[in-house]
């Protein structure tokens, strides 16, 4: 191991942040980091938005003309990781794995990394913690999830998160090492049932933009959005989860924001398959990444394994699938059989 790693193993907390991933997300990160009082290295695979991070203090391509902090230098290096005391991770869910194989072994030391993505991976079922470890052991992992977007965390606007990690003291420090007068982490200590929730909430904004664009209506919607938190609950918990995390920032608070606004990538999407556009079309004319499409058959599985009824999530996949249209889903849900709210 060379001495610049060693030296992050020493460091521990007091090490600088790196952001893996320069786009709207990573962006974003780097921004609180930067404004929680750190300096911040930002790596990106685009040499023009590193150039541009570096020379401008803006990131053009996702975040329009909205300046970035000076304490955030950009790097295509992923050497720059060397002497981190923290790394927070912002690829998209089904990139993980890929990403953190490319980090050079002799990199992968022991440090906290907190991953972002809220996604299970297609392949393999496995959340985003798991991906980690599965490729740098040493790593201590935490999750950060939560009702946020890019755009408001960005800018400055109020935000409150959930952080996740499965010691006390050590979800502490991350905390203290992001948290600023805008942005505010809440600590948790259940990192599956936070990722858990981050996953499905996507699959479930996908069904709420579905039930808007074929225009069934907000009571519709409202009541999809109350029996999505439900049938989360009963996953997170199955699966091993606090029952309390479905009713907090990462569950509920992200559950809504999702299924109610534009600004959400799943809910546009399945806005669209709710007009009757099928999923290869919206991938062809380069709508934009929903991770709730690659997580939607992962999400059935896990609950088919576990022996949970997901009615909801069964319905999504038909939806993708093609099977249905959203206006036949919701007739079929309607009259499945009548019993008690829970």
């Amino acid at each position: 191991m060379s001495s610049e790693c060693q030296s992050s193993s020493e460091a521990g907390w007091d090490g600088k942040i790196c952001v893996i991933g320069a786009g709207a997300w990573g962006s974003a990160l780097a921004q609180v980091a930067a404004l929680g009082d750190n300096d911040v290295i930002l790596i990106g695979r685009d040499k023009k938005v590193v150039s541009e991070i570096n020379a401008n203090h803006t990131n053009q391509r996702y975040l329009g003309a909205q300046e970035l902090s000076k304490r955030i230098s950009a790097s295509t290096d992923m050497g720059v990781l060397g002497g981190a005391g923290l790394v927070l991770l912002a690829v998209p869910a089904q990139q993980t794995r890929i990403v953190v194989k490319a980090i050079p072994k002799g990199l992968r030391n022991k440090v906290a990394v907190i991953v972002t993505a809220k996604g299970f991976e297609k392949d393999t079922l496995a959340l985003q913690s798991e991906i980690v470890l599965a490729h740098w052991p040493d790593a201590t992992p935490f999750v950060l999830s939560g009702p946020s977007f890019a755009a408001d965390v960005v800018a400055g606007r109020p935000t409150a998160v959930t952080l996740a990690g499965k010691d006390r003291q050590e979800v502490g420090h991350a905390v203290s090492r992001l948290a600023s007068e805008r942005f505010r982490p809440y600590a948790s200590f259940d990192p599956l049932g936070v990722q858990l929730a981050g996953g499905l909430k996507n699959v479930y904004a996908l069904a709420c933009g579905a039930v808007e664009g074929a225009g069934l209506g907000l009571s519709a919607r409202s009541a999809l959005i109350a029996r999505a938190h439900a049938e989360m609950g009963r996953l997170i918990v199955k699966l091993g989860g606090e029952p309390g995390t479905a009713g907090g920032l990462a569950g509920l608070g992200d559950l809504t924001l999702s299924c109610t606004s534009f600004q959400s990538r799943n809910y546009r999407f399945g806005l669209e398959l709710g007009r009757g556009r099928s999923v290869e079309y919206l991938l062809g004319i380069g709508l934009g990444l929903a991770e709730g499409v690659a997580t939607a058959p992962v999400a059935k599985a896990m609950a088919e394994q576990n022996n949970v009824e997901a009615p909801l999530i069964d319905a999504v996949n038909r939806l993708l699938e093609g099977e249905q249209r959203i206006s036949d889903i919701v007739e079929t849900l309607m009259r499945r059989p009548l019993k008690q709210e829970g």
